[in-house]
């Protein structure tokens, strides 16, 4: 910004201006004017200064990520003609997307979202409408980058187009193939996953999502647009009879078909992993699995290590139906759906985890704290990612709250019991009204997290110009004396139902507040405020006296563990060798400590261990236990 005054030139006791030149350069050529520009230029100094100061407080080069995914998703149009409104995403496909002569940029496409995200680092994304689009909104939408082109294909019963751009930075996208040949309405293709083998530069489709059809795949014939070369034929069915982890309901224990979908197909050192979703969106056992095979087609194995990506316990409960892809430093990664079920039984999150193969080509998704707030990698890891926790704890588990009012009974400890079904709601959505978490002795806090709920929303048209969050974050060791932290207003606009704030530097408080500014909703609804970092005193001990039982159904085990006094919750520790324990199961403390685990593989010899955790740190892991 440049201040300009006239110059003038001196002409009897008055000034003949002659022009305009920058303030602060030119103080030399009117003496008579040098005090009052000099207060002009401490004023100015001082607001420029003062300015900084608050935007440097604030501002911050972010770094880490935590789960849900904190992106503006929007208001789902389904449920209009019933009135319920709510956000949504699911059903996640990240595109790592290579331009010739432009780097790498990442594209996200989600159910019913009227459009896509574009990011550079995977931490801050931008929301795009495209030039074309269905009317009736992309559901599990296909996608895959070939070249310098990125392909993009909706689920559908019948006849539709596939899409393709050469500049989806711009929203420009045009017709690729204007009709998909039909295929029998009850099987697809719905859930689609395109695949492009770069070795052979074979195209292929996959697709699925039924109780009671397979995943089905067919070969693409490029030379004709895409259409179908071959007939289409079966990969694979469910067999919730001897893979425990697909069988549904809430841990397993519904005797209902369980459903397959999401099919995802990765290339990895010549083996082809058909990956796929189970055995329901709805669940907390919501997990991606994978059969392996040394042809695009088949035949598949049943990978014994099954399910890959699984988030049974915790805030962000549920991990299947997504996508995996590699990051610009050769990192692979894996996305998922995570459920929230409270206005409607498909109101879902994205939540994205640490991936890869291990040296014997086994696939897997670290879940371990994988709803904790995550480093965002800029450069290759090592081992299965666990160098990306931060070490972060969540320090406002149960913690005492007061609101500033409430509704009912919607009350405010509902904020920390890590929850996302249970809410509080304010008696008014106004401007003022706060949370205060006491955290009942001085922590080191360093992230926060704000999740939102859609209470009696009526919500369906998502204008960016009022469908916006904004709050404040302030901190206190007294209670009285408060200090802002963070401060949206100071941010440009934008939907944050899952807003991550990690702070400018750690900050020593006893109190954590949430300060109301505007959410577009007619209630102010929140579900869980989440308060990461770290306490002062020691890590728990080590659980004692942890065992695992196989039952007689081979596809359960039973677990039982000492309880730890002073610990928030454990990680159960598994997998199908004593240096694989891929999978993480997590307990809170005041839960039992005995649990019934049935996502097991009959015929699977399994690893267990157990190790806790609290604000302070994590244990150390106990003895591995072998069950055959």
């Amino acid at each position: 910004m440049v201040f300009l005054i006239s110059k003038s030139k001196r002409k009897g006791k008055g000034y003949q201006f002659t022009g305009k030149v920058p303030i602060l350069a030119s103080l030399k050529d009117f003496p008579a004017f040098k005090p009052h520009i000099l207060m002009i230029k401490y004023i100015l100094r001082a607001i420029c200064c003062t300015f900084f100061v608050v935007i440097s407080h604030f501002s911050i080069a972010q770094t880490t990520f935590c789960n849900p995914m904190d992106i503006d998703y929007k208001y789902n149009f389904e449920q209009l003609n019933e009135k319920i409104s709510y956000r949504s995403g699911a059903d996640p496909v990240i595109i790592n997307h290579k331009v010739s002569g432009k780097g790498s940029d990442y594209y996200m496409f989600v159910t019913i979202q009227g459009g896509y995200w574009h990011s550079k680092d995977m931490i801050n994304w931008k929301y795009l409408t495209a030039n074309r689009w269905p009317f009736e909104d992309m559901c599990a939408p296909a996608a895959v980058s070939v070249r310098d082109t990125l392909f993009l294909f909706q689920s559908t019963f019948e006849s539709r187009p596939i899409l393709y751009s050469v500049a989806p930075e711009k929203g420009i996208w045009e017709f690729y193939n204007r009709w998909t040949p039909r295929l029998p309405k009850d099987i697809g293709p719905w859930d689609p996953a395109i695949y492009h083998d770069p070795d052979t530069d074979r195209w292929f489709m996959y697709w699925g999502s039924s109780n009671v059809y397979p995943i089905f795949g067919a070969e693409l014939d490029h030379s004709k647009k895409l259409a179908f070369k071959d007939q289409y034929k079966a990969m694979f069915w469910l067999n919730q009879y001897e893979h425990g982890w697909e069988r549904f309901g809430p841990n397993h224990s519904d005797p209902f078909k369980p459903f397959t979908e999401g099919a995802w197909m990765t290339k990895h050192n010549g083996k082809y992993y058909l990956q796929y979703g189970a055995p329901g969106t709805e669940y907390n056992v919501y997990a991606n699995g994978t059969y392996v095979g040394d042809e695009p087609l088949g035949p598949f194995t049943y990978a014994p290590y099954n399910p890959v990506s699984y988030k049974p316990g915790g805030f962000a409960t549920g991990a299947g139906h997504g996508n995996t892809f590699q990051d610009n430093y050769g990192n692979y990664w894996n996305t998922g759906t995570s459920w929230i079920g409270y206005n409607w039984g498909m109101e879902r999150r994205i939540v994205r985890y640490a991936a890869g193969f291990d040296k014997d080509g086994q696939m897997f998704a670290n879940t371990r704290f994988g709803d904790f707030p995550h480093t965002m990698t800029t450069k290759k890891w090592e081992g299965k990612g666990d160098e990306l926790f931060t070490g972060w704890m969540l320090l406002s588990y149960k913690k005492p709250v007061v609101a500033s009012s409430v509704l009912d009974t919607m009350s405010a400890m509902k904020i920390t019991d890590e929850n996302p079904r249970t809410f509080w709601v304010a008696k008014q959505n106004k401007p003022g009204e706060t949370l205060t978490i006491d955290l009942q002795k001085e922590q080191e806090i360093k992230a926060i997290q704000v999740n939102y709920s859609d209470y009696k929303s009526d919500i369906f048209d998502n204008k960016p110009e009022s469908v916006y969050t904004q709050f404040k974050i302030l901190t206190s060791n007294d209670g009285k004396k408060w200090d802002v932290v963070s401060d949206l207003t100071q941010e440009p606009k934008r939907d944050r139902p899952c807003a991550y704030i990690e702070l400018a530097k750690p900050v020593k408080a006893r109190y954590v507040r949430y300060e109301h500014i505007y959410v577009a909703s007619p209630n102010l609804a929140i579900s869980e405020f989440r308060i990461f970092g770290n306490g002062f005193g020691k890590a728990p001990q080590t659980p004692a006296n942890f065992s695992a039982v196989r039952q007689k159904d081979a596809r359960n085990a039973d677990l039982k563990w000492e309880k730890v006094p002073g610990v928030i919750g454990y990680n159960v520790l598994w997998g199908i060798a004593p240096d694989k324990l891929y999978q993480t199961h997590q307990f809170w403390n005041d839960e039992p400590n005995v649990f019934e685990l049935r996502a097991l593989n009959v015929g699977v010899p399994y690893y267990f261990a157990i190790e806790a955790f609290n604000e302070n740190g994590i244990s150390a892991m106990s003895e591995v236990v072998g069950v055959k």
